[in-house]
């Protein structure tokens, strides 16, 4: 199993997985489905229906408005956990205390407990100049706020590092609805704090790649190939 050498953490075991590849879609109720729907129908949403769209839409409240169009379920106010693209079980994670997959290619994380998840939502990696690399990492230490130490301006709530060598970290921050971080991980206000909290008792959070890019292939097979095994 690959290890970035100098991003080593020196907490206790929980899992961050990171992954270039998109989940499969988690089995839905029959009756759900998702449309495209103008973004100026947000008007006649409440704050619960809005942020299911943030984490549709992979964009944070402030940026939905300037999307052409918007995924809207035909079903609102099920449970969180039916709308999401991450599986709801990883057998493979099922020892570990605490473990969060990032979808990169989705744009999207799941949070698992014994390997049952209990959160998820959108994410904003790395640009195009700036990716977000895949593997296996931890995290390191958390702040509540942090400022960046390439540029002073770049204000991170609620952050939490999983690489001190390059600096990266998962953090409040704009989601535009595409990856637009210098490498980071952005998260939603709600999900960063949630994150900050979980995350606190000194769990290590590992990343790693589950597929080949020239070789597509289902994350939810990686899951269950072994691809998540942790060493």
């Amino acid at each position: 199993m690959w290890r970035p050498g100098n991003c080593r953490c020196r907490l206790d075991p929980a899992l961050l997985f990171v992954c270039a590849l998109r989940l499969v879609a988690q089995v839905e109720p029959s009756d759900l489905s998702y449309h495209l729907a103008p973004a100026k129908a947000l008007s006649r949403l409440d704050r619960e229906q809005i942020t299911l769209l943030e984490k549709l839409n992979r964009a944070d409240a402030a940026h939905l408005s300037r999307l052409a169009k918007l995924i809207v379920p035909s079903r609102w106010h099920l449970d969180p956990l039916t709308y999401s693209p991450m599986p709801l079980t990883v057998p493979r994670l099922s020892s570990q205390p605490k473990a969060i997959v990032v979808d990169l290619s989705a744009q999207v994380f799941g949070a698992y407990e014994s390997g049952n998840l209990v959160r998820w939502g959108p994410v904003s990696s790395g640009d195009r100049r700036h990716q977000t690399p895949s593997g296996l990492y931890y995290l390191n230490w958390n702040a509540r706020i942090r400022i960046s130490s390439e540029n002073d301006t770049w204000v991170m709530p609620w952050y939490f590092n999983f690489c001190s060598r390059r600096g990266l970290g998962l953090h409040q921050y704009t989601l535009p609805g595409r990856p637009a971080s210098h490498g980071c991980i952005r998260l939603l206000l709600s999900d960063a704090k949630w994150l900050f909290h979980w995350g606190e008792d000194g769990r290590s959070l590992r990343t790693t790649s589950f597929c080949n890019m020239e070789r597509p292939c289902s994350s939810s097979a990686a899951m269950t190939s072994g691809a998540l095994d942790p060493g």
